[in-house]
This record gives C-alpha cells, sequence and structure tokens, in this order.
C-alpha cells in the first residue's frame, strides 16, 4: 500500500475514533445527568420533611429520570453502532416488536424496496425470498370532522297534498354543534383525564375551532340532565350492596361574595366484590357535601342496606354504628394501610426496630391475603384463621408490651395506641371472607378527583361540584367496568334521546354494556 492510501487509511480511522469518543462522551454525561436525578429523587423521598414532594409531585422526578434513561440508552445504542462500524461489523439487528400492538388499531403498510434487485455478479433479477416487518405505533393528532345530516323529502306529483320526511333526531344540545359522541369526549376529558374546559378550549382552538369554556360546560350540564336516572339507577344498585368503602377528600369551591374559596367534600362510595370473587358489579358513586362532618354521611347512606362500612377512623363514621336500621347498626372495618402508614413513618424518620418489626407482621398478614385474593369467600375465611387468626393473636399483647416499654408521649406510643384503640375494627376481617384488609379501593378512587381539584384549582358553585361528581362517578364506573367511557356515554346519552324506555334503564348501565353497537340495536 503506497504512502496516500495510508494517510487516507490513518485520516479515516481518526475520525472514526473522533466519532466514537464523542459519543462516549454523550453517554458519560447522560449518564450523569440520571445519576442527579435519581439522587434528587431520594433526597426528595427519604430526606427531612421539608424536603420532601407530595405523591403527585413525586412522579415529575421520576419522569425526568425516565427521559433521561431514554437519552443514555440512544447515546449507548449510538456509540455501539459507531463502535461496530469501527471494526468493519455488521450493524447489530434491532429487536422486532411485531404482535406487541392491540389488533384493532388500523394498520397502514409500506414496503421499502432496495434500490436495486439486480444481482450485482450479473446473474440477473433476484428473488424475493422473504421479509422483515416491524410494527410501530402511530397517532393521528386529535382530529374532529363535520357530521352532515340530510333529510330528504318526498312528495305526490300527482296530489301533491302527501309529502313524506324522516324524522329529526333528538340531541343534547337542539340545534347545536356536537354530537353525542363529542360530548362523551368532552366529559371523559375533564372527569377522566383531567383536563378543565379551559385546556380543552385550547386545544380546539389548535384546530381552527373557536369554543369557550362557557360552551363547553352548558353542552356538558345538558348531558347531566339526560344521564341523571342512569345515576340514579346506579345509587339504587349500590344501596343493596352488602359491603361498602368508602373515603372522603377536600373540594374546594367558589365563594364569589368572599372572592375566595370555601371547602367543600367529595365523599366516595365503592362497591367492588372482585376480591372475594363476587358476581356484584364494580360501581364507584361520589356525593358532593359543603362539610366533613358526621351529618353528611348520615344523610348520603340513608337507605343503604349493607352491613359492613370499609373506612378509615376518621371519627365521623362512628355515628353511623349508633343508628337502628333494619338491617341493623354499621359495621365499621378499619383499615391496615393506614396502620402501616403510621409505622413506615417511624420506621423511616427514627430506624425504631418495634416500628419494623410492626411492619413484618402487617406484611404477613398481607401474604396470606395475596394467597386467596379472588377467591371464595369461604375459602378466604379459612386461610384468614389458619394463618391470619395466630398472626394477629400474637400481636395485640406484643403491642401493648411495647407501648409499656417507651416514653408514652413519644410518637410511636401514640401509633400503638391508634392501634389498638380501633382493634375491634381492624380484626373484623377475620369473621367475613368478603371483607378486606384495607380501603385500597376507595382510595384509588379518590386519588384522581385530587388530581383533577389541583388541575382546575376549585369548582365554581355547589352546583357545579354536584355535576362534577355525578360525571366523575359514571366516568370510574366505567373504567373499574373495564368499559370505554367515551363509547359509553356517547351510546348512552343516543339511546336516551331516541327514547330508551325507563323499565329498560338497567340495560344502560355500565356494566351492562358490552359494545358500541349494543345500546343502539
Amino acid at each position: 500500500m503506497d504512502a496516500d492510501a495510508l494517510s487516507r487509511e490513518n485520516a479515516h480511522l481518526k475520525a472514526r475514533l473522533a466519532e466514537v469518543e464523542a459519543t462516549l462522551a454523550e453517554v458519560q454525561e447522560a449518564n450523569r445527568r440520571l445519576e442527579d436525578i435519581l439522587r434528587t429523587s431520594q433526597r426528595e423521598t427519604f430526606g427531612r420533611r421539608s424536603e420532601k414532594l407530595s405523591a403527585d409531585q413525586f412522579n415529575l422526578p421520576l419522569e425526568d429520570a425516565e427521559l433521561a434513561q431514554g437519552v443514555l440508552e440512544a447515546a449507548q445504542e449510538k456509540a455501539e453502532a459507531a463502535l461496530r462500524r469501527a471494526r468493519g461489523e455488521t450493524p447489530r439487528k434491532p429487536a422486532r416488536n411485531r404482535g406487541h400492538l392491540p389488533t384493532h388499531l388500523r394498520r397502514i403498510e409500506r414496503v421499502i424496496e432496495p434500490a436495486s434487485t439486480l444481482c450485482p455478479c450479473g446473474c440477473g433479477e433476484m428473488a424475493r425470498i422473504g421479509e422483515d416487518i416491524s410494527e410501530r405505533l402511530d397517532v393521528i393528532p386529535a382530529q374532529f370532522q363535520v357530521l352532515v345530516t340530510r333529510r330528504p323529502r318526498y312528495a305526490c306529483r300527482r296530489c301533491s297534498q302527501a309529502m313524506a320526511q324522516a324524522h329529526a333526531p333528538e340531541h343534547v344540545v337542539p340545534g347545536g354543534l356536537p354530537t353525542e359522541r363529542l360530548i362523551a369526549w368532552i366529559i371523559v376529558s375533564k372527569f377522566g383525564d383531567f383536563l378543565p374546559f379551559y385546556r380543552q378550549a385550547g386545544i380546539f382552538e389548535r384546530q381552527g375551532l373557536h369554543l369557550d369554556r362557557g360552551t363547553l360546560g352548558n353542552w356538558v350540564g345538558r348531558a347531566c340532565f339526560h344521564l341523571t336516572p342512569v345515576i340514579d339507577h346506579v345509587r339504587d344498585h349500590l344501596r343493596t350492596a352488602d359491603r361498602i368503602f368508602v373515603d372522603e377528600t377536600r373540594a374546594p369551591v367558589l365563594d364569589p361574595g368572599r372572592k375566595a374559596t370555601k371547602s367543600g367534600y367529595f365523599w366516595a362510595v365503592v362497591s367492588d366484590d372482585r376480591g372475594h370473587g363476587g358476581a356484584g358489579p364494580p360501581i364507584v358513586l361520589f356525593h358532593y357535601a359543603p362539610g366533613r362532618g358526621k351529618s353528611h354521611p348520615l344523610k348520603f347512606l340513608a337507605g343503604y342496606r349493607g352491613r359492613f362500612l370499609q373506612c378509615d377512623a376518621y371519627q365521623s363514621y362512628n355515628a353511623l354504628t349508633e343508628i337502628p336500621r333494619e338491617n341493623g347498626p354499621w359495621q365499621l372495618v378499619y383499615c391496615w394501610t393506614h396502620v402501616r402508614r403510621r409505622f413506615v413513618k417511624r420506621f423511616e424518620n427514627e430506624g425504631s426496630p418495634i416500628a419494623e418489626e410492626m411492619l413484618r407482621r402487617i406484611a404477613a398478614l398481607y401474604g396470606v391475603e395475596k394467597a386467596v385474593r379472588g377467591k371464595d369467600p369461604a375459602v378466604r375465611l379459612a386461610a384468614r384463621r389458619t394463618h391470619a387468626a395466630p398472626i394477629i393473636a400474637a400481636l395485640k399483647p406484643w403491642l401493648e408490651a411495647k407501648l409499656s416499654c417507651i416514653p408514652q408521649k413519644s410518637r410511636l406510643a401514640e401509633d400503638i395506641r391508634y392501634t389498638l384503640a380501633h382493634w375491634p375494627g381492624l380484626i373484623r376481617f377475620l369473621d367475613d371472607g368478603t371483607l378486606e384488609l384495607d380501603t385500597n379501593p376507595v382510595e384509588n378512587q379518590i386519588r384522581p378527583i385530587a388530581l383533577t381539584r389541583k388541575n382546575a384549582l376549585f369548582a365554581g358553585n355547589e352546583t357545579g361540584a354536584e355535576n362534577w361528581a355525578m360525571l366523575a362517578s359514571l366516568v370510574a364506573t366505567c373504567k373499574l367496568a373495564g368499559v370505554n367511557p367515551v363509547e359509553y356515554l356517547a351510546d348512552t346519552l343516543r339511546a336516551i334521546l331516541d327514547g330508551h324506555p325507563k323499565s329498560r334503564i338497567e340495560d344502560l348501565m355500565p356494566w351492562r354494556y358490552a359494545r358500541p353497537s349494543s345500546l343502539a340495536a
């Protein structure tokens, strides 16, 4: 090889080396950024109280960490590709994702042919021997369309008297712009995806549609009116449940007189029998109340025929146990998750060995529950009496002994006294296989309401808060039932407007909804 060729090869190798070094530097910088985000997240989770974030805020640094991880992986892939090119190796074939995307999504195929299919040896046209297929998820940003309805008129040319024309269908907004599907989409966007009307108005604006938040609110309010019989029937179902979960969360409401907000509350009532394989439909029902006092659960739970109320230890629920009812007073079933949280704090903040041991014993109870999740109540009860009852029997005297050995004004002593004070409600699960150890089914439904509150800041008035509760109930119940809430609300509104008989209101329940065409038949 002559000197010029060697010089060119050397320059080429130096260029490749510089490319590899630049890529490796990108990898190292991405890795440093990722480590910094993770250290920040750990400090915000396990640091001093003043440094910690709320549960919702904590998701933000985690998302940043995942983003940084993507940057790191892309940089590493680029570095590996550069190294393979430098060594003259064949590029690594990427992993194919075929078959991982839902089959109901529309497929748009494209075929990428090579520049030439002629054999370089001069043999002529090459034969196709196979293909590589990959599937990638694509999106068409929300596109709005115009539904044009034509109603031809027909008349007799001979007598000029007879005429025929189809009746105009009823709509949620008579003579207005929106279809029922559009209104359903707006409802779910706000009460399922936590987008307030003013943010949705911005989405419409990007499509050249000038719709203000007041217009969107008016449309949704009209839908509320038509859906009221459905939510009333959902409430009737819930009243027959033998066991319900209850929880509450703050709901600020605008108080124009004071130019400020006042605190109302959303109370969530949930029936979910899937934990013990029950056949009852999963239901979520929200109630708005202007306060948090005992009068409010007494009011909205009037007429319920259940026996068990699974709740936290908030004192307002105690009044329910003193009210005579046909089925006897409510029996309160308290939440082991609330107990566990107290001892988690003691262990994280103080490193308490007593708290650590308590957490081990609670974990053993949950281990029993995990083994019988979804089983018949009799199977669950037998397992609890065999495995969980001995843990419970040993736990109470152990707590009493530890309480006598620690300072009585300490936070740990306070947590132990809290546990012992609510002992009858905490161990009630040992007597009935339908009961759960915690109130997670209702807490999982309360959290989205809190997120909507953060995005929307407050409800405009108490009537708005009540409508908010109603629509959030339908959206949440759809999600529990595994139903697309947009499809359900659109078809249910259409069925009601088409004169669906009240005697068949059961057919319009979310858990009865099977397919988009089921209500139109």
